[in-house]
């Protein structure tokens, strides 16, 4: 079975930073989807369950929050291990996304690097 990424954000330029930076993973075979708003990722999961998800949390349609409490908690696809990744680091967020399932919560500006390695530790890869 193939390994599915899928990456959320309203800004094209993002979603193309974490894809160039997750490239390499394509040589393991994994396969990378991309949404631009919440109800397009919703879909894409419900879909296509992904093993990772990387979220952001400021989005039109639906926010990253209300998506993946709607993965975890309404169809309950506990295996979908979800990334959020925001501008907003105070505690108080950071408490809501763990309140609302996500496996971890990021602050943007990122690191490429954590990134890549938190993808091959989540998936697998060496």
């Amino acid at each position: 079975m193939d390994q599915k990424i899928l990456i959320v954000d309203d800004e094209p330029h993002i979603r193309m930073l974490i894809e160039q930076t997750l490239e390499e993973l394509e040589d393991d075979g994994v396969l990378f989807f991309t949404a631009s708003n919440g109800e397009e990722a919703l879909e894409i999961i419900q879909a296509e369950q992904p093993q990772l998800v990387f979220l952001d949390v400021m989005m039109p349609k639906l926010n990253g929050m209300e998506v993946c409490r709607r993965v975890k908690k309404e169809l309950s696809l506990t295996d979908v291990y979800i990334i959020l990744l925001t501008a907003k680091g105070q505690e108080l967020d950071r408490q809501k996304g763990q309140d609302v399932g996500a496996d971890i919560y990021m602050t943007k500006p990122f690191d490429p690097e954590v990134i890549l390695s938190k993808a091959r530790s989540v998936l697998g890869l060496s």
